[in-house]
C-alpha cells in the first residue's frame, strides 16, 4: 500500500499535540469547535489491493467490536463499464492493514455504489444497485470504425460484448433493481440479494427507537420517488414512510444520493445532492422532528460539494464529509454542534486531486476520537481510480 509521506504526521505526535487522547481515554473535544477548525492528517494512503482496476463509491463502517468494514464497486475498467461488482475488505487495526477483497455480488450487469451498516442486532446490511448505463458507451464504440479517433481496440470491444451478451436485452433490463445483502454472522455468510425500496450510495441508518431508515430514490421501480422508507424487522423488509418535499420550482428528479443521521434529541437530518439550477452542485438539507413521518422542504446549507455522508460523533456533534469536485479537487468535512442548524467552515481532508473523478467519502470515529475517511479517486497518471484513506483528527 502506498503511503503519502508528505501529508502525514506521526500518530503519537498528533495525539500529543492535539490533546484528543489523554491517558488512553477519550477526551471531549467540543472545546475545539471554532471557526478555525481544521483537519490534521495523521496518515494518507492508497488502500486498493488491485490498483490496475477501477474502484468506485465506497462506504466505510465501524462495527461495535472495532472492526472496520469497507464496501465498494470493484473489478471495474472505468467509471462506466459492465464489469462492476460489490467487494468487501476488512481491517482489525483501524485501517492500518486491509484484507484481500471478497466479492459479495457479481451480477450479470454493472453493480455500482455500495453502502454498509451494522444494526443494533449485529446484522450487516450491504446496499447496491444495478445499471445498464454502459450500453450507451458500447453503442457509441460500435459506431466508430477501427483506426478512427476514439475507436476501441478489438480486445476491449470483445470483452464488453462477452459480458453484455450473457443475457438478452429483455433479461438485462429485468436485472435492474436496488439491492440489499444481509449477513447475520458478522459477514461470514450472506443471504441471497433481495430488492430494497430505494437506493442511495451510503445506505440506511438506524435510529433510537430501533427502526432502520433509508433515505434515497426509487431508481428503477415504482414511481421513482425520493424520500424515506423504514424497516421494523432489522432490514428484512422495507415500507415507504414519507416523501421528502421539493422546493418551489425544483424537479424532484434532480435530488440524488441522500443520506441521513439521527441527532441526540431525536431530530433527523437528511442531506441531498442537488442538481436543480438554484444551488446546483450544493448539498441541500431536510429535517424531521416526528421520527421521519414528515420532512421539511429542503434548503441550502451553503456547502458546495456532494454527496454528503453524515456521522454522529460520540460527543453528540454531527460530521458531514463530501467530495469537492472543483479546484482544489479533494474531500472536505464540516461539523455541526447544534444538530444541523449551522455548519462549521470547511475542513480540508484532501486537496491534491487530479480531477473531479473522486469523492463519495465516508467516515468513522475510532476509539481514541480520531477519524478515518475513505473515498475513491482517479490519481494523476493512473487511468483507474483507487481507494484512498485518510486517518485524521480535528484541531484548532
Amino acid at each position: 500500500m502506498n503511503v503519502d509521506r508528505a501529508s502525514m504526521v506521526t500518530r503519537r505526535r498528533f495525539l500529543r499535540n492535539s490533546g484528543i487522547v489523554l491517558g488512553g481515554a477519550y477526551l471531549d473535544v467540543r472545546r475545539l469547535f471554532s471557526a478555525a477548525l481544521r483537519a490534521e492528517i495523521i496518515d494518507l494512503r492508497v488502500i486498493s489491493r488491485s490498483p490496475d482496476l477501477y474502484h468506485g463509491w465506497p462506504t466505510l463502517t465501524r462495527r461495535r467490536d472495532g472492526q472496520l468494514l469497507l464496501v465498494y464497486s470493484g473489478g471495474r475498467e472505468s467509471h462506466v463499464c459492465p464489469f462492476g461488482r460489490v467487494e468487501l475488505m476488512q481491517s482489525t487495526d483501524n485501517g492500518e492493514h486491509w484484507t484481500w477483497p471478497r466479492v459479495l455480488l457479481d451480477g450479470a450487469i454493472d453493480d455500482r455504489d455500495a453502502g454498509i451498516l451494522e444494526t443494533a442486532k449485529g446484522t450487516l446490511l450491504v446496499t447496491t444497485f444495478s445499471s445498464l448505463a454502459y450500453e450507451d458507451s458500447l453503442k457509441a464504440a460500435l459506431s466508430k470504425k477501427q483506426g478512427t479517433p476514439g475507436a476501441w481496440d478489438e480486445k476491449r470491444l470483445a470483452a464488453w460484448h462477452a459480458v453484455n451478451d450473457r443475457l438478452s436485452p429483455a433479461h438485462r433490463k429485468a436485472e435492474l433493481n436496488q439491492w440489499m445483502l444481509r449477513s447475520e454472522d458478522g459477514g461470514i455468510s450472506w443471504f441471497k440479494p433481495y430488492p430494497s425500496t430505494v437506493n442511495s450510495p451510503h445506505g440506511p441508518f438506524e435510529i433510537s427507537d430501533g427502526r432502520l431508515l433509508y433515505a434515497g430514490k426509487e431508481l428503477w421501480t415504482g414511481q421513482r420517488r425520493g424520500g424515506v422508507c423504514q424497516s421494523a424487522d432489522d432490514g428484512k423488509s422495507w415500507a415507504w414512510l414519507a416523501n421528502i418535499p421539493t422546493r418551489d420550482g425544483d424537479d424532484a428528479a434532480n435530488y440524488h444520493e441522500l443520506h441521513g443521521v439521527e441527532a441526540p434529541s431525536g431530530r433527523l437530518v437528511v442531506h441531498i445532492r442537488n442538481h436543480n439550477s438554484p444551488n446546483q452542485g450544493e448539498t441541500l438539507q431536510s429535517e424531521s422532528s416526528d421520527g421521519g413521518r414528515t420532512w421539511s422542504v429542503p434548503h441550502s446549507i451553503v456547502v458546495w460539494g456532494l454527496p454528503s455522508f453524515l456521522l454522529r460523533l460520540r460527543d453528540g456533534r454531527l460530521l458531514m464529509t463530501y467530495g469537492h469536485r472543483r479546484p482544489p479537487f479533494g474531500n472536505q468535512a464540516r461539523i455541526s454542534s447544534d444538530e444541523g442548524v449551522s455548519w462549521s467552515p470547511a475542513m480540508v481532508v484532501s486537496s491534491d486531486g487530479a480531477s473531479g473523478d473522486l469523492g463519495y467519502p465516508s467516515t468513522v470515529e475510532l476509539g481514541d476520537g480520531t477519524l478515518v475517511t475513505v473515498w475513491y479517486e482517479k490519481l494523476e497518471g493512473n487511468p483507474h481510480a483507487v481507494l484512498r484513506q485518510a486517518h485524521w483528527g480535528i484541531r484548532e
